[in-house]
This record gives structure tokens, sequence and C-alpha cells, in this order.
């Protein structure tokens, strides 16, 4: 059974759900998540799908990097 995220959940839900994405996260340029605190202020409200806007980041290569590690991704 994969694990199911979603582009509109916010971050902090979608780490507290599934720990092992915050580094799968990183590789793909989501550096801030790892500064203090940034989970539970920006995470709270900031979403998958937002995150990939302002970074500038394909939802293709958010899905593949996701798709290794045994994630679906759904819009």
């Amino acid at each position: 059974m994969s694990k199911v995220l979603k582009l509109d959940e916010p971050i902090f839900e979608l780490v507290t759900r599934h720990p092992e994405a915050v580094e799968i996260m990183v590789g793909l340029g989501f550096r801030d998540i790892t500064k203090p605190g940034m989970l539970q202020t920006a995470g709270r409200f900031m979403t998958l799908s937002k995150g990939m806007k302002l970074k500038k980041i394909e939802l293709e290569t958010v899905r593949l990097a996701f798709q290794q590690h045994g994630f679906e991704i759904i819009e």
C-alpha cells in the first residue's frame, strides 16, 4: 500500500504523518523546513503546491521524488 500525499495539505500535517518526507523535500530544495520552528509556523499554512510555486519546482519532479520512496501524490 502506498503512502498518499495531497498537494493542498499543510506541510506540517504531511510531515507529522510521514516524518521521512522531510528528507525527500530537502532533496527537492525545500531546505527551509529544517530550520528550527519553521514547520510549526509556516508549515501550518504552507502546502506542497504553494511551496512548489514559490521554489519553481515542477510537479513531475516532486511526483517522481516521492514515488521513489513509495508515495503517491494526489491533486
